[in-house]
């Protein structure tokens, strides 16, 4: 159980705010405070105005930048994941292949911390998270985030993006900050577009065609907005020619973008009812992607000559459907109240198919009166992974007197969430050894040594790893701000959860606000933060084939948190990460054609959930004898051997982890005497993240072999410490050109290269855009992403090997903006 009840933070802030919240005196209207103290709402991330191309909430106690929708769709992207990376500098959207699931469903993170340190918002209300789990040697090993390509750009009215710790305002998973996607409500016009691009390298064709329109309900304000898109995207392969296992040597592998096409439907409506108004917003996807597995050689045991007489390439199909709605009404109480309940529902479905493959064991496996059955099928559905989770909120919101007859903003409110997951099994084909999975059966593959269980790829989950369990939680909150001066803004939370599996947890934050002038404030924030373990984590678990550290295909289990294997290890029931961070800094805005922004925060994290480094069976005894069974001092060994498996994996509390860094924003708009405009933008983002402890609660496993200096390295070094981005948009007349340049620092992997780091530079890309006015319905956008086709150093023939060999010329593990190089667009857009 959590003991955070003692952090004297969230105490203080609580008791501060129980004795404001009953100072005796009549409430203040809420128009009384000037416009730019607007209170944090229960519900959203709220800033003051609203501007296309201002990148920083420049009047708020923390850093918020806020993304409008001219921004978004200039960026010449067409997913989420990918226009956030070229726009917000604290977040990236690391590239992924040859990773299973994760090729489709790439890891978006905040401040280079987790998938699951950042919280997703959508009109404010919490998004469902992902149902897949990144258990590969990619960004985010170990963690399922949010989905947030599950929304379609053509529904977006805006993003805003809060870098700050917000735990005690929002709950579970806000460590890094908080992205909320406010969706569109528009009822004046149906706007089209369409979109055609291709890479310089005549591959990764992508189209995408949207249409957004609305309606008004009834003649009091109601609305319905309503958004379809779809997106068809070919796949990218940059690997070079594999030396090592055919001859003559040729490209086995497909490395870059999986072939992708992507449906959407969503909406967004609200309709006056009563003394307020009925809401409702949600949306439906459907995403199927086709990627590779890892290159299986002819003489591989794994493989069939009689059906892959020149190897093969396992091809891993997927879908993944995205579900969500969430049903609302929000009223006021009287002039100084109002109050909101909602039920928020969303579910994340995850389905994996194996094609291009083959059972071994099946094909191998003897025949009742002699020879071997030389059957088996080459495609079949292999599982299926489904999130459920249901919110439901009651918030209020209103003004009381605070200190020196000055209006204090108060929110308040409970919230109850349930969490289940699923894993269903795959056929029979893509987990048994034979057809009645007997081990005592000898079946051995074409080498002579025993055939390997499972479709080759990805081998399908099997009813020892299907589940359906959940947990549920409650959290109540106080959220206050106020001006104790003309100049001085003070604003705290406190939130008490409590869950039904590992106990309850207290979190508070302060934020203070100083406007020493009218062009100069200070500001600054600290908190304490956690993370509950996600029910992903908490029940995941799953039979695969991998690489271990010698590059050799063996059978990985990973295993589910508390089952037989991980008490087997000593390794206790996941709990909680905790937090505590800080941020300071300064708003400078001379005059209103430029603006400057710099803040410094530090996010600590304890007790950080990961996944463990692949643990791998002895082969000489503690007591230096070889390993035979029964050995008593091979206890890892003893633990593998009798389930089969060459390697094991786990989730647990392990790491403790430092991250310190600045952010930058500088804004510089001019409007010259012919009516022209250029708007001037610099982002500037450094991060620094330092593993500054390692604990094994096992006495079988060293902290360093549970995780191991690889994961490390991953961890302090997989995304890049800069991100930086340059920006120019000049308008004149009907036309209107874009400029932007994103520099992406170093980033170093080791996770195939034990020992070995590999370090790839830094980069610069440069993206520009034409855009054409033909009247205000109609213009037409040409422009290509990464101009100078820029790409990825090279991975080290020598200390790399054999991975260059292999065809992996750019690398695996960490690649920040991929490696397909220069890309080129043209875009029409319509409204009528």
């Amino acid at each position: 159980m959590s003991s955070v009840h003692r952090n004297r933070l969230a105490l203080a802030v609580a008791a501060a705010m129980a004795a404001s919240a009953f100072v005796p005196s009549a409430a203040l209207a809420q128009d009384a405070a000037p416009a730019s103290r607007d209170a944090t709402t229960l519900d959203a991330v709220q800033v003051t105005g609203s501007r296309a191309r201002g990148r920083a909430a420049e009047d708020t106690a923390a850093p918020v930048d806020v993304i409008g929708k001219e921004e978004l769709n200039a960026t010449g992207a067409t997913e989420i994941g990918q226009i956030l990376q070229m726009l917000e500098p604290s977040f990236n959207f690391s590239r992924t292949f040859v990773s299973d699931g994760t090729d489709i469903l790439r890891p978006a993170t905040l401040r280079s911390l987790g998938p699951d340190q950042v919280l997703v918002l959508v009109n404010g209300k919490r998004r469902h998270q992902q149902a897949l789990v990144n258990v590969q040697q990619t960004i985010g090993r170990g963690s399922a985030g949010t989905d947030i390509n599950a929304i379609p750009l053509s529904a977006i009215e805006r993003i805003e993006v809060l870098r700050d710790g917000a735990a005690a305002q929002y709950g579970s998973d806000a460590i890094s900050g908080v992205i909320n996607i406010i969706l569109k409500k528009q009822t004046e016009e149906t706007q089209l577009s369409f979109q055609a691009g291709k890479n310089y390298a005549g591959d990764g064709a992508n189209y995408q065609g949207s249409v957004n329109t609305g309606v008004k309900l009834g003649d009091d304000g109601g609305f319905l907005n309503l958004s379809l898109e779809y997106r068809d995207r070919a796949e990218t392969n940059r690997a070079g020619p594999d030396s090592l296992r055919v001859n003559p040597p040729r490209v086995t592998q497909r490395l870059g973008d999986a072939d992708a096409t992507d449906a959407y439907f969503w909406f967004n409506g609200g309709l006056p009812v009563g003394a307020g108004e009925l809401y409702w917003f949600g949306g439906l996807s459907r995403r199927k992607g086709d990627s590779s597995g890892f290159f299986r050689s002819p003489g591989d045991n794994r493989t069939v000559p009689a059906l892959y007489p020149d190897g093969f390439l396992p091809n891993i199909l997927t879908t993944v459907d995205d579900t969500s709605l969430a049903v609302g009404y929000k009223a006021t109480i009287n002039d100084n109240w109002d109050w909101d309940i909602s039920v928020n529902r969303g579910r994340s479905k995850f389905g994996f198919e194996e094609s291009n493959s083959v059972n071994v064991s099946w094909w191998y496996e003897p025949k009742p009166g002699g020879g071997i059955y030389a059957e088996s099928p080459t495609r079949a559905d292999t599982g299926t992974l489904q999130f459920d989770q249901t919110t439901f909120n009651l918030d209020f919101r209103g003004t009381l007197k605070g200190f020196n007859d000055r209006p204090l903003y108060l929110g308040t409110g409970v919230e109850y969430r349930k969490d289940d997951y699923q894993i269903r099994a795959g056929a029979p084909v893509t987990y048994t050894y034979g057809r009645t999975n007997n081990r005592a059966i000898n079946i051995v593959g074409q080498t002579g040594d025993t055939a390997q269980p499972g479709m080759q790829g990805f081998p399908g989950f099997s009813p020892n790893e299907a589940v359906d369990d959940g947990r549920h939680n409650y959290a109540i909150y106080l959220d206050a701000e106020t001006n104790l001066t003309d100049k001085f803004l003070l604003g705290g939370a406190v939130r008490y959860e409590d869950y039904s599996d590992f106990g309850n947890t207290t979190t508070g934050k302060l934020s203070a606000r100083f406007d020493a002038t009218e062009q100069f404030a200070l500001r600054g924030t600290v908190s304490t933060g956690f993370r509950a373990p996600g029910v992903q984590q908490l029940f995941y678990s799953q039979r695969s084939t991998n690489l271990n550290a010698a590059g050799v295909l063996t059978d990985t289990l990973t295993a589910r948190q508390d089952s037989a294997v991980t008490r087997a290890f000593g390794i206790e029931p996941l709990k909680e990460e905790t937090s505590k961070s800080a941020s300071v800094g300064f708003v400078l805005k001379p005059n209103d054609r430029f603006s400057l922004t710099m803040d410094v925060f530090r996010i600590d994290i304890d007790d950080r959930i990961i996944f463990s480094s692949n643990i791998q069976p002895e082969s000489v005894g503690t007591n230096g004898q070889p390993c035979a069974p029964g050995n008593g001092n091979c206890p890892i060994r003893a633990i593998l051997d009798p389930i089969g498996v060459g390697q094991v994996l786990f989730f647990t509390n392990a790491i403790d982890t430092r991250t310190t860094g600045v952010d930058i924003v500088a804004n510089h708009n001019t409007e010259f005497a012919g009516g022209s405009k250029l708007n001037l933008t610099a982002l500037v983002h450094f991060n620094k993240t330092e593993v500054k402890d390692r604990r094994s609660q096992s006495s079988i496993l060293s902290p360093s072999a549970l995780f191991d200096d690889t994961q490390v390295t991953l961890i302090e070094r997989g995304q890049p410490r800069e991100h930086h981005v340059l920006q120019g948009v000049y308008e004149i007349n009907k036309w209107e050109w874009t400029a932007r340049a994103n520099y992406y620092g170093p980033v170093t992997g080791e996770g195939f290269t034990p020992g070995v780091k590999q370090t790839w530079g830094g980069k610069w890309l440069g993206d520009l855009a034409v855009r054409y006015k033909f009247n205000d319905k109609t213009s037409v956008t040409v422009g290509g992403n990464n101009i100078f086709d820029t790409y990825p150093d090279k991975w080290d023939p020598q200390t790399g090997a054999p991975f260059p060999q292999l065809g992996f010329k750019y690398g695996w593990e960490t690649l920040p903006f991929g490696m397909n190089g220069g890309s080129y667009y043209a875009r029409i857009d319509y409204r009528f």
